[in-house]
């Protein structure tokens, strides 16, 4: 056996195994990275009239969405931008769900309350990351799906791979005045060879979301494996500061600083960990709806104390990396070009095990058509024979 047919052997059926899947995940990805745009189209209380003065506190914004959810918390807040709503996790207790409540940022006025299993948005982010399955089933299932898919295009590109450079021409296009199964090849072929860098980009980041160990490899190579031991550094509260009162609340004294420290960030994500020893963490993202180029702060959750600050300039390329993640992977680290350029990259992986199917259908009908041809003939053979 030649080494192309090993390639394709092993192409071939890998494309059975987790096809489905990669078709699942990859038309999910292309709903997915024009989320925001058309949310913002459809419901106006994603955005407010910019009255340029400071938010409220985040105690008062907590405080607002608790209402009339008696036994609920709240641990994260959002401050999405000065023409945007800010945002509260509500989470139900007993297990009833999470709702997110929607507020005005300068009024405290609850815009919109919605639970989160209805919208559709975050459906569509459950079956591209778990299947709708248990996420530790589901993830396991997409990440090994994933893995597979990027063998299937580094094979792909080698059995795609010209054997003269008279044929590279007719490589790279795809002949629309042919039989329509010779259009279905090249849609295979050609299309799958131009999406392969962005889908193994995608894919890669994919997989630094499931697996923690593809996170930390990104998180090495990108470092050159030089260690930055204060990055991983856990930070906790003194609990024995638990019954000390302050004129003002903790996290509202820890928002104003972390505005202070980072005046011109767009965005801001608290996070009060509810735990004795937690602390208040808070993110400020330079721009609003983007996850890259942030400011990082930690902050005693008994007294407000800073304990740690580290600004993007701050952070070695690994982390830099991680932080870049999410926004490579919708594509919008490039804007809009880059969101279209990730939709048109998703779309062709979703047709790529429609095609292929399509590409082994065929061959196979012809190899029994074939089959019934050499057997037919060698019946008249034989009658002429006797």
């Amino acid at each position: 056996m030649t080494f192309k047919k090993v390639m394709l052997f092993i192409h071939r059926w890998l494309g059975f195994i987790a096809g489905l899947v990669v078709f699942i995940v990859s038309i999910t990805g292309c709903i997915f990275c024009f989320q925001d745009e058309i949310q913002d189209a459809l419901y106006s209380y994603r955005k407010v009239e910019d009255q340029h003065k400071l938010y409220l506190p985040p105690s008062t914004l907590k405080a607002n969405s608790l209402k009339g959810h008696p036994g609920a918390t709240a641990s994260y807040i959002f401050y999405y931008g000065a023409d945007r709503p800010a945002g509260v996790f509500v989470n139900l207790p007993k297990d009833k769900g999470v709702l997110y409540v929607y507020m005005n940022p300068y009024t405290g006025q609850v815009t919109h309350t919605e639970n989160l299993a209805g919208n559709f948005f975050v459906i569509v982010e459950n079956i591209h990351l778990y299947l709708l399955l248990p996420p530790k089933i589901g993830g396991l299932v997409v990440g090994i799906s994933v893995i597979i898919f990027i063998v299937l295009m580094i094979t792909g590109i080698i059995l795609w791979w010209p054997k003269r450079k008279t044929d590279r021409k007719r490589s790279l296009t795809i002949k629309w005045n042919g039989r329509w199964r010779r259009v279905n090849y090249d849609l295979h072929n050609v299309l799958g060879f131009y999406a392969t860098g962005i889908a193994i980009i995608l894919a890669l980041t994919g997989l630094s979301m499931v697996f923690d160990s593809v996170r930390e490899g990104i998180y090495t190579t990108a470092n050159l494996g030089k260690a930055h031991p204060e990055e991983k550094v856990v930070l906790k509260s003194d609990s024995l500061l638990k019954r000390k009162t302050d004129t003002k609340t903790v996290i509202d004294k820890a928002f104003e600083a972390a505005q202070a420290g980072s005046p011109r960030a767009e965005m801001f994500l608290l996070f009060d960990d509810a735990s004795v020893a937690g602390t208040i963490g808070i993110t400020a993202y330079a721009q609003s709806l983007h996850y890259y180029k942030s400011d990082e702060y930690a902050f005693e959750k008994y007294t407000g104390k800073m304990l740690k600050r580290t600004t993007h300039a701050q952070k070695s390329p690994g982390m830099k990396m991680n932080d870049m993640n999410y926004d490579l992977h919708v594509g919008q680290i490039l804007g809009l070009t880059g969101k279209i350029i990730a939709f048109l990259a998703s779309l062709i992986c979703a047709s790529l095990p429609i095609t292929g199917f399509i590409i082994w259908l065929g061959k196979r009908k012809k190899g029994k058509s074939k089959k019934g041809k050499e057997v037919a003939h060698r019946r008249v053979v034989k009658q002429h024979s006797v």
